[in-house]
């Protein structure tokens, strides 16, 4: 295998893992069932950014691009949701 090749396996492990990355926060907030120190506004970017290099991996036609982009934009609309749903505290039964 030569250096590209093996670069490009590396890129695209990594773009997988760093994609995935937003779920530690969304495992931390229903660890403690509080989210009052998740930055909602950097998930927020964080999942714009992603949906933009999801696009144009979808126009590139670039499956890297698109399998990395697609783990990280559900990872983000996850920790978005729990960061969301403990935002303070236990929620009040009946929410």
């Amino acid at each position: 295998m030569d250096i590209t090749a093996s670069l490009s396996v590396l890129a695209g492990t990594l773009g997988i893992f760093m994609g995935a990355s937003p779920l530690l926060q969304a495992v931390r907030s229903h660890q403690r069932r509080s989210s009052d120190d998740i930055s909602m506004p950097f998930l927020a970017l964080l999942w714009i950014g992603g949906a933009a290099w999801l696009a144009y991996g979808v126009a590139l036609g670039n499956i890297a691009m698109m399998i990395a982009n697609t783990v990280g934009v559900l990872a983000c609309t996850t920790a978005i949701g729990v960061s969301h749903y403990w935002r303070n505290g236990e929620p009040v039964e009946g929410d």
